[in-house]
């Protein structure tokens, strides 16, 4: 019998088979809908004796919840408001079995379903708020949902079909570019790829709102020089800017002209911007300038004498055992007092001379929350005499900030020379960020190779965890040992064969086993795997052990080359050197001398007109193998890699001789020429500043 009843009449069954706590998390959205269109089916119910007059609703509970909500907030009123209902009478076990059968064949809609009626809702009156409130949704779910909405045509359909999760939709729609979504569907389709590898793909080449250089430019700014947003709308880690060179660019402006104002006001020589707070990498082959403490005025001494016999009667008349407790608190507060000024006096910042500012410079660092600030410490470019010289005879310089030279007896320091395998084309040393990061591809190289020598792999593990225990040395080049890579530079990387190459091999394992929930099942199903499965676990875990390099020197591992001579590994074929990983990088000078290695002088000559970025767009497509140039020339490029992506066993790192020169010289990073790095007066260090991202605080505890 189908009627209506008063919802204060209306009480939840025992028998409802719904019980999942996760259902309230629904109800307010049920009351949305229920206060928007009113319940559109009948609840199932059946007479109670007592009190006479009541029903049970045995199903129907989430309407039923949702209309006492709205009951509690006085929309509706529950002895005048009459809910349909179809009442059935009969036992327990079959009331029970309706329940079931009702809730069973309900069918949700699909995200793909969701994603469509949103869109047409908003396309009747574009009121994105009025329909996130009908529905009982937030805004944000409403705007994911639309979003979902415009991804690739081949992509919605496989969101639709079920073949790919709303997770992995979501990765995809992470950018509302759908260029860029069907390049990385071309590349993954249906295959297994996890939401975290795509959104990662998409990802590269991007920035992040929060980064500091996003923050220093601004959104406004960026937008008014044509730069793109895409809102990321499934996470909260910020939205990305998929034209990162614009907000570069302007970051770059932004600090010349800042560095420009300072060094003027001040009557430096130099003032370098750098998208860093620390200036470790910046400052290498530079002299840091240690200024003399100034000497105590009259005034001052005296002050500090008074200071002394001051608290040494506060501390007699704090051991009075009959002072009061007010008394006591006020002579302990003026004894800290006077400790702070008596600190003050002894750390007054020195004075940096007149004479002196011609010949030195400092740093200009952007922080973490986008702002610039002038570092307290100064350097110079040559050793600076401060104050004459010492009672020897010798000249007191200040130390240097390369990091890993010597002080002389009369403070002279000397840079060491950078390895061999640091030194760029023609003799200037790679930026540190630059090894770095070719320090890590290259390791990707040998990950990647390992992978299909689980043997090898095999041997290599036991060795380093066998040995680890025996001895105090344990620079084995892995974190075997079941701790993590520190990778010396934070942020996204350029995209290689070698990582994505991990990555499609990670995919491919059998990862069935891990579909267990304790710790036994999951062992005893790893235990059932074939012997080939448990090898590609070993050497995959292996592989991604691999750390870098040593530390944040630049310096390769020896076990990592002898690992790579057994393995025979071919460094050009895994990877390119590209505008973006290398040739951008590195100075005009560095990749003509590169050029006249691989193709002679007429190559060179043939480059020497152009621009950087010209020439440095030409010989990606030459050492890819896509310029058309001599045989000759094309096998030399295909076949050429910077030192610091070489395997060296020990034997040819002793054949790479440093260029000639001042060991001093080469390790100053040259100025580049205005006109060739796009930044007038911004030294190349500098230029490439805002091409570097924020360090995470560790990697920055690290370096520093």
């Amino acid at each position: 019998m189908t009627t209506t009843v008063k919802l204060s009449k209306l009480t939840l069954s025992p028998i409802n088979v719904r019980r999942r706590p996760d259902d309230l998390l629904e109800i307010p959205q049920m009351a949305a809908d229920l206060e928007a269109r009113g319940v559109l089916q009948n609840l199932l119910v059946t007479p109670v004796k007592k009190p006479r007059g009541t029903f049970e609703v045995f199903d129907g509970g989430r309407r039923l919840r949702g209309l006492l909500m709205l009951a509690e907030r006085g929309t509706i009123d529950p002895e005048t408001y009459d809910v349909p209902v179809k009442v059935l009478v009969g036992d327990e076990a079959t009331l029970s079995e309706t329940s079931t059968a009702a809730n069973f064949h309900q069918l949700k809609m699909t995200p793909a379903e969701e994603c469509r009626a949103f869109q047409y809702f908003i396309g009747l009156n574009n009121d994105i708020d009025g329909v996130a409130k009908r529905f009982g949704l937030t805004r944000r779910f409403v705007e994911g949902r639309l979003r979902l909405a415009t991804l690739a045509e081949p992509i919605f359909e496989a969101l639709s079909e079920g073949t790919i999760t709303l997770d992995v939709a979501k990765a995809y729609a992470s950018t509302e570019n759908q260029e860029k979504q069907l390049l990385v569907w071309n590349s993954y389709g249906t295959s297994y790829a996890n939401a975290d590898t795509i959104r990662r793909v998409i990802a590269n080449e991007t920035m992040k709102s929060t980064d500091p250089v996003a923050i220093l430019v601004g959104e406004d700014r960026y937008a008014e020089a044509g730069g793109k947003i895409d809102r990321d709308l499934f996470s909260d880690s910020g939205d990305k800017w998929v034209n990162p060179e614009i907000a570069q660019r302007l970051a770059a402006d932004i600090m010349e002209a800042e560095a420009k104002r300072i060094g003027e006001e001040l009557g430096l020589a130099w003032i370098r911007p750098i998208a860093s707070n620390y200036t470790h990498s910046a400052a290498t082959g530079l002299y840091r300038v240690i200024l003399p403490q100034p000497d105590f005025t009259e005034a001052q001494l005296a002050r500090l004498d008074a200071i002394a016999q001051r608290q040494e009667a506060i501390a007699e008349e704090m051991d009075d055992e009959t002072i009061d407790e007010d008394a006591y608190k006020a002579l302990d507060q003026e004894y800290d007092a006077l400790s702070e000024e008596e600190h003050a006096l002894h750390n007054i910042p020195p004075v940096l001379p007149d004479e002196i500012k011609p010949l030195v410079g400092a740093f200009l660092k952007l922080t973490p929350r986008g702002e610039m600030v002038l570092d307290t410490e100064y350097y110079s470019e040559e050793p600076v005499s401060i104050g004459g010289a010492d009672e020897n005879g010798e000249d007191d310089h200040g130390d240097g900030a390369g990091g890993g030279g010597s002080t002389g007896p009369g403070g002279s320091y000397t840079p060491p020379a950078p390895p061999p395998e640091a030194i760029a084309p023609g003799g200037k040393p790679l930026s540190a960020r630059l090894y770095d990061e070719l320090a890590m591809q290259r390791r990707d190289v040998l990950a990647a190779t390992l992978l299909s020598h689980p043997a090898l792999a095999l041997d290599y593990a036991l060795f380093v965890m066998i040995d680890d225990r025996a001895s105090t040395f344990s620079a084995y080049g892995s974190t075997i040992r079941a701790r993590s890579p520190q990778d010396p530079v934070s942020g996204d990387q350029p995209t290689t064969r070698a990582r994505g190459y991990l990555a499609e091999a990670h995919d491919g394992l059998d990862a069935s086993w891990l579909e267990h929930k304790s710790e036994v099942d999951r062992f005893e199903a790893f235990r059932a795997l074939d012997d080939d499965s448990k090898a590609a676990w070993l050497a995959y875990i292996v592989a991604m052990s691999l750390e870098a390099k040593a530390s944040y020197r630049a310096e390769q591992c020896p076990l990592h080359n002898r690992l790579a001579t057994i393995m025979d590994v071919d460094v050009a074929s895994w990877w390119r050197p590209t505008s973006e990983n290398f040739f951008d990088r590195i100075s005009k000078g560095s990749i003509l001398t590169l050029l006249a290695d691989v193709g002679g002088v007429a190559l060179t000559a043939r480059h020497a007109t152009m621009k950087k970025s010209e020439i440095s767009e030409s010989c990606a497509k030459l050492f890819a193998g896509e310029a058309i140039v001599e045989p000759e020339v094309r096998d030399a490029a295909l076949a050429w890699v910077p030192d610091a992506m070489r395997f060296l066993d020990k034997t040819e790192a002793d054949d790479l001789e440093p260029a000639e020169g001042d060991p001093e010289e080469q390790a100053i990073v040259e100025p580049e020429d205005a006109e060739e790095v796009g930044v007038a007066g911004v030294d190349e260090t500098v230029s490439g500043a805002c091409e570097i991202e924020a360090e995470s605080p560790d990697q920055d505890a690290l370096a520093a």
